[in-house]
């Protein structure tokens, strides 16, 4: 057992068993790395994510690739949904160096806790254009011998650069008079753009993977309580209807995975996000008022009960999230063939079942 044995996070504690000789993050964590002058490797997720559990598996478990991360860094374990603010603010230097984001993120700073290189997940033999985590490890102990210099000088560029758009996005000064609020025409202009990025295929916007983009639907929403907009109802009722009849929404249970892998909603990453449902919850409720189609109220009810049944813990509260794996599968409990609804409602309300929901022996998913 390592130091997270001891932590208040389950998801800490998921790795209180790896040869990782893991630490909080603190203080002591940084002051250590000064005094063996080596990185920090800062790795942050969520109990409920199913690649975080892939690359702990593959990486974190294993007895040599530890050993390489115990002798060249100092590792930090930080759960996102414990500790947000630090989530956010390496997750900005991620996205500033390599343009996306996402968890694992897997991090490499200096002792005073500057980033120099990042990324998400690393397999652990080289695959999709990825380098293997050893690879990383090796090259990125390399560059901190050999170049430290370099390495400062990116650490400084990226730095600066997060200030800069950090400034730009910062409040108003008070004393610059009041904020001017958008008016129509930037609304207009506003659904205009979505309309350029709207798949009219398939609904939502862009290609894959989609997240519901809760808030442009509420904005859409409300646009057309303005002004009547049919162009921001018709995008709006598309992506609605979309998601909540494919497989990112569970048609047994209730609830909203927290996004579909490919662009047509089809096949979800299996994980249930109190936040995506509680405002995904509010969206279908209030669009209700405005399409009287029974699905958009049932969907709604479905979901806020979801949320009472599965979510609420002891005490009244909610739960975060739900695993993305159950029993170690991915999608276990969620995913069925042909045969499994014939033997859970019969032949004949099996076969319709099969028919209506797309399910085939060749499967949209895994095996």
């Amino acid at each position: 057992m390592n130091r997270l044995a001891h932590s208040l996070s389950p998801y800490l504690r998921q790795h209180a068993n790896n040869p990782v000789d893991w630490h909080e993050w603190s203080d002591e964590a940084f002051e250590e790395a000064r005094e063996r002058d080596v990185p920090v490797l800062l790795s942050v997720g969520y109990a409920a994510c199913h690649w975080c559990h892939v690359m702990a598996h593959e990486s974190f478990e294993d007895p040599a690739t530890a050993a390489i991360m115990n002798a060249g860094f100092v590792n930090v374990k930080v759960d996102r949904e414990e500790r947000p603010d630090i989530d956010s603010m390496y997750m900005a230097a991620l996205v500033a160096l390599t343009g996306q984001g996402g968890w694992p993120m897997t991090v490499f700073l200096t002792p005073d806790g500057s980033p120099f290189h990042a990324g998400t997940y690393f397999p652990p033999t080289p695959m999709h254009g990825l380098p293997s985590f050893h690879e990383t490890l090796h090259r990125v102990s390399t560059a901190w011998t050999d170049r430290r210099g370099d390495l400062a000088m990116q650490s400084g560029a990226l730095l600066e650069h997060l200030r800069t758009a950090s400034e730009s996005g910062a409040a108003p000064d008070p004393g610059a008079g009041p904020a001017v609020p958008p008016d129509t025409g930037d609304l207009e202009r506003a659904v205009a753009v979505l309309s350029g990025q709207f798949d009219r295929a398939r609904g939502g916007f862009g290609g894959s993977p989609k997240f519901p983009p809760t808030m442009t639907l509420e904005q859409l929403l409300r646009h057309h309580a303005r002004t009547g907009s049919r162009q921001a109802l018709g995008m709006l009722t598309q992506t609605c209807e979309a998601m909540a009849r494919g497989g990112i929404y569970d048609q047994l249970g209730g609830g909203f995975s927290r996004y579909a892998v490919d662009s047509a909603w089809v096949v979800p990453h299996f994980e249930k996000m109190l936040y995506d449902n509680a405002q995904l919850l509010g969206l279908y409720a209030r669009f209700s008022r405005v399409d009287a189609g029974p699905w958009v109220r049932r969907v709604a009810l479905e979901t806020a009960d979801f949320l009472l049944s599965d979510l609420r813990v002891d005490g009244g509260a909610f739960a975060s999230s739900l695993d993305a794996d159950t029993e170690g599968v991915e999608g276990k409990f969620y995913v069925w063939t042909p045969a499994e609804l014939v033997e859970a409602i019969g032949d004949d309300d099996g076969a319709w079942a099969a028919a209506l929901l797309g399910v085939t022996a060749a499967g949209t998913f895994e095996d």
